[in-house]
């Protein structure tokens, strides 16, 4: 490890989002990986022999003979941790990280709708990372908790943000198209998904966080607190036999109409805060719009800008709102363990760790 790197840790790294974590930690210019911790029954074994590895890329060399640690704060030292810990593990253990001074940045959902904690996508909010100096004030704790946000939500707020700096944005009405991989691994029995749209994800709960989420992370930062976002969403979240990449189509009601033709410009031209904007992870262009008619598509078009930019298209006039789009975006990538590291790269740029 070099003196300028700092030593990170990921937390449930046997499954399906800590090896993306592990991938995308590979090599990283900031970070290094010194410990991996699992369940009890993963520990004590090298990472190799304890890890079904599902990613359509090799195993990275530097974890194959990593010995698996438990997932506490006794075996587990170092300045962040990655979460990619199942929600109800999440209760206890980041809190418990956190106290002992580590900066937790967490892909899990027990924490995002706290009112100190920050919910962040780096390129739209990232002022909203400061609500760490009252989360430490309030718990009392040099460490700290830091969250992503839902997979489904990540896509369809950054397109939003955009239109609501914009033009204003008052409804969205939005369908999921969402990926195995959201799921986890084993994820969806293949005779339940094949020749199937599954439309009802994570047996409920998930509509409620895509209509809630984003209005946290739209929201206003003032006085130490953040003041949710105006507007309106309805969603329908649906399973589909796609691999990685979550598609939402979304119809949009807008404070003043707009031709899509600006509509259009104004999300080609974003760019996120120069706080945000030249961090390792970022995403490079924040969006990439297609001008195709079929475009984007999941096969296609998950990898744009490593994974990390989200991809818009079809563009267009709606007949009951002002706009409507689809908006793809790489849901364990963009949606999972590349957004905890985005979040903490943020942490270090900020000087909050």
């Amino acid at each position: 490890m070099s003196q300028s790197q700092i030593p990170v840790a990921v937390l449930g790294a046997t499954g399906s989002v800590g090896q993306r974590f592990i991938s995308l930690l590979e090599d990283h210019p900031w970070f290094k990986v010194v410990a991996l911790a699992a369940s009890d029954r993963s520990a004590g074994q090298k990472y190799s022999k304890a890890t079904r590895w599902v990613l359509d890329t090799p195993m990275p060399e530097y974890a194959k003979d990593m010995v698996i640690v438990p997932a506490n704060t006794d075996a587990v030292q170092a300045k962040i941790v990655f979460s990619a810990l199942h929600t109800e593990i999440a209760n206890e253990l980041e809190p418990a990280f956190a106290k002992a001074g580590a900066a937790v940045c967490s892909n899990a959902s027990s924490y995002r709708r706290g009112e100190d904690v920050p919910l962040l996508l780096p390129e739209i909010n990232a002022e909203h990372v400061q609500l760490i100096k009252q989360q430490r004030k309030n718990k009392g704790w040099s460490g700290c908790i830091v969250t992503n946000p839902n997979c489904t939500s990540t896509g369809l707020t950054i397109a939003l943000k955009v239109l609501d700096n914009e033009f204003g944005v008052k409804k969205i009405f939005a369908t999921s198209l969402q990926a195995l991989s959201g799921a986890g691994y084993p994820g969806v029995p293949s005779l339940d998904i094949m020749d199937n749209v599954i439309p009802n994800v994570a047996n409920g709960g998930e509509e409620e966080k895509v209509e809630w989420e984003p209005r946290k992370m739209l929201g206003k930062f003032v006085e130490d607190k953040i003041t949710l976002a105006d507007m309106v969403f309805s969603v329908h979240t649906n399973r589909v036999a796609v691999i990685d990449g979550h598609t939402v189509c979304a119809s949009v009601q807008l404070d003043k109409s707009v031709e899509p033709e600006v509509a259009i410009q104004a999300l080609r031209d974003y760019k996120a805060k120069p706080s945000a904007r030249d961090l390792p992870s970022a995403p490079r262009p924040v969006i990439e719009v297609r001008d195709e008619a079929d475009r984007p598509q999941p096969r296609l078009d998950r990898l744009a800008g490593k994974g990390m930019t989200t991809v818009v298209g079809r563009v267009r006039r709606d007949p009951i709102f002002d706009l409507k789009f689809v908006v793809l975006s790489h849901n364990t990538i963009r949606g999972a363990a590349g957004a905890s590291i985005y979040n903490a790269e943020l942490l270090v740029s900020e000087k909050l760790l």
